[in-house]
């Protein structure tokens, strides 16, 4: 980027006050939000980077009437939450304010009025689901049912989270309301509408003309909608929590919460600044960057700037709009309703001290072009085989040796020699791609750069030798590590963006006092005769419980999730008393049972059915019984009058009867009274 601009706003996605946040909201918007702040402030530049709760939207009424609490104590309670986990986790907020404060509902209920005045709205009625037990309208949101596409039970009204579609509430198919389970009907009502189509040509000029360097995922997307062709969008909701719509008429309707949310932007721009919020937003020389989720591209690209583009009055577009793809869990989409994540409030608490752990991490396998898996042995190898064995590693032997032979006083260098002004090139050149990386907002491999200069550091101590050259030549000891020591100064420096905890702590060992990006690349930062503090570990293994509890969490969760989703299948057709009769169903007692070779699915069983030669019956239960002799004595019911049928070669006499359980294990069925082998079930 060029250095054009004076000043930089940030903002990051607003998350919803209905829950906590979750390492795909960290790995999706804050943390690289937090990283390009962190590295603008290190270069000295006027950056501000604004956050907040989105605190209004149907998830906040949902969750508050099923609690039998107010929206607004709902929102408190997790605006908290949210707000105390993002500044424990060292996110760098100039603000993290709400979308209920005064601030906001006057800047909000204005931004309306004015577009209104200026004639940018359309009045528009449409036929809506409305609850009649409830008495009220209900959202997309709150409405389930069959997706159409992969008929999963379940589907939302405006998406299906098993297969990704979008939909609407009215393309449902037996579609109920989530919170009362009645079937809603259509009603008529009105909304205010914003008119995308009449922005279409300023955007498509915009984006397609004048940001082809946006990341492939926002591009596209916003390509495709324009492609289509924008249509007018509902800027308003028929909901009683939210900010009033401020014009006659509009009773009993709120501004829609996308609307609202974004202007949330500029609200708590206002709420920091009072007397300046202006230039940050008006003046061309501000550069707008907005860090958010790929479900937010729209919202983001087409949607928030028709709006500002509606308001006038010199508010700048976007200059970025970096956008991840979705952080999944273990393999499996992470669900805040199936509560398969991870949790920032629960990981802080169980791993107290390793905020700088979980940012590593999430950068590391940051999901900037792919959606892409957190698993908890990745993390453990990640901290245990990087972070301890390579960065903590080489600090460590670095300032271990100034302590035993200099006393812990950095020691004055002589004459340098190759090795020492080879480990200076490739530090900057190592510091160049870092510093590339980070302004095209690579994080990912701009942490891989950060991580090369440590490695650097090892191998110079593995290729010197100083505890063998203290020896024999301790002028020459001394200048190894007085070079070693610079350069865990430049580590301190380069990894303040992703890991700032170590950071702090690495510039106080070492006795730095202040640290700017344009210190980097330098083998002078810390002054010979400077006392480096004791040596302290940066950081410390994970060990194996510590990841086991987690995915012993994780499996609890599924099991529950199970559970409550369990619903019997539907009966079969009736079927007339003679046919059912024509089945002859018996018990068995089991001799044998054993794995079918090369089949994981298979056992074969050998059931004492009364005759001399008793019968071999094949099933496909392996999975549910990993040790199969548990099975040998069971009297087990079978279907005796199946024709025979060939399974990997070995005849099947019959069909042993199984039931499904809630996590879809197979049970045998079995009898509790012990019975002669043969009799008949009646």
């Amino acid at each position: 980027m060029e250095n054009k601009y004076k000043r930089t706003l940030i903002t990051t996605a607003l998350p919803y006050a209905n829950g906590p946040v979750h390492i795909g909201h960290l790995a999706g918007v804050y943390v690289p939000a937090d990283i390009y702040a962190r590295y603008l402030r290190l270069q000295g530049r006027d950056v501000l980077m604004i956050g907040g709760s989105d605190e209004h939207g149907v998830p906040i009424t949902i969750r508050a009437r099923k609690e039998g609490i107010t929206p607004q104590d709902v929102v408190d309670r997790y605006h908290k939450l949210i707000k105390d986990s993002f500044e424990e986790l060292g996110i760098s907020f100039d603000i993290y304010s709400r979308t209920t404060s005064e601030t906001h509902a006057e800047t909000a209920s204005e931004f309306f009025r004015h577009i209104y005045d200026k004639g940018g709205f359309v009045e528009k009625a449409s036929m809506q689901f409305y609850d009649e037990g409830a008495g009220r309208f209900v959202t997309d949101r709150n409405v389930v049912g069959e997706c159409p596409v992969c008929h999963a039970p379940g589907a939302y009204g405006d998406q299906c989270e098993k297969c990704g579609s979008s939909l609407s509430a009215t393309e449902l198919i037996n579609p109920r309301c989530a919170e009362t389970g009645n079937t809603p009907v259509l009603r008529e009502t009105f909304h205010w509408y914003l008119p995308l189509d009449r922005w279409q040509p300023q955007l498509q000029k915009w984006i397609l003309e004048g940001h082809k360097e946006w990341r492939t995922n926002v591009y596209g997307q916003c390509k495709s909608w324009l492609d289509l062709g924008l249509q007018p969008r509902a800027v308003t909701r028929d909901l009683d929590w939210g900010i009033p719509v401020p014009v006659e008429g509009a009773e009993g309707k709120v501004l829609y919460v996308w609307f609202d949310a974004p202007i949330g932007y500029i609200s708590n721009t206002k709420e920091l600044l009072p007397e300046q919020w202006e230039k940050w937003w008006k003046d061309p020389e501000t550069r707008i960057i907005n860090f958010i989720g790929k479900d937010n591209i729209v919202f983001h690209c087409i949607i928030f700037p028709a709006m500002l583009l509606a308001y006038g009055d010199g508010y700048q577009l976007p200059d970025n709009v970096p956008s991840n793809e979705f952080l999944n869990l273990e393999g499996d989409k992470i669900s805040t309703s199936r509560n398969w994540a991870v949790w920032l409030h629960e990981y802080l608490r169980d791993f107290p001290g390793k905020q700088d752990v979980l940012r590593y991490v999430l950068t590391a396998n940051a999901p900037e072009t792919k959606d892409n898996d957190f698993t908890w042995a990745d993390f453990q190898a990640r901290n245990n085989n990087e972070l301890v064995a390579v960065l903590g590693n080489f600090v460590n032997r670095a300032t271990v040796l100034t302590h035993k032979f200099f006393g812990g006083t950095l020691p004055t260098p002589a004459a340098l020699q190759p090795a020492d002004v080879q480990l200076a090139d490739d530090l900057r050149a190592a510091v160049a791609e870092l510093t590339a990386s980070l302004e095209g907002f690579h994080f990912r491999e701009a942490l891989k750069q950060a991580m090369e200069i440590a490695r650097l550091g090892n191998r110079y101590l593995q290729e010197t030798e100083p505890w063998k050259v203290a020896k024999t030549d301790m002028e020459r000891a001394g200048t190894i590590l007085y070079t070693a020591i610079q350069l865990c100064a430049n580590l301190a420096i380069a990894f303040e963006p992703f890991m700032p905890f170590m950071s702090k702590r690495l510039v106080k060992m070492l006795g730095v006092k202040d640290i700017s990006w344009d210190m980097l690349g330098r083998m002078d930062l810390v002054d010979a005769g400077t006392a480096i503090a004791q040596p302290e570990l940066l950081f410390d293994k994970i060990e194996d419980e510590a990841v086991a509890a987690q995915l012993q969490r994780l499996a609890d969760t599924k099991k529950a999730n199970l559970e409550a989703a369990w619903r019997p299948a539907e009966q079969q057709p009736d079927v007339d008393f003679d046919t059912f009769c024509r089945s002859d169903l018996r018990v068995g007692t089991v001799v044998e049972c054993e794995r079918v070779p090369k089949a994981d699915k298979l056992l074969r069983f050998l059931i004492d059915d009364g005759t001399p030669e008793k019968r071999t019956i094949v099933s496909g239960i392996a999975k549910s019984y990993p040790d199969p002799s548990v099975l040998v004595g069971k009297q087990v019911v079978f279907i005796a009058n199946l024709p025979p049928r060939k399974l990997r070669g070995i005849e099947s006499q019959g069909m042993l009867l199984s039931a499904e359980d809630k996590d879809g294990r197979l049970v045998l069925t079995t009898v509790s009274d012990a019975v002669a082998p043969g009799a008949q079930v009646k």
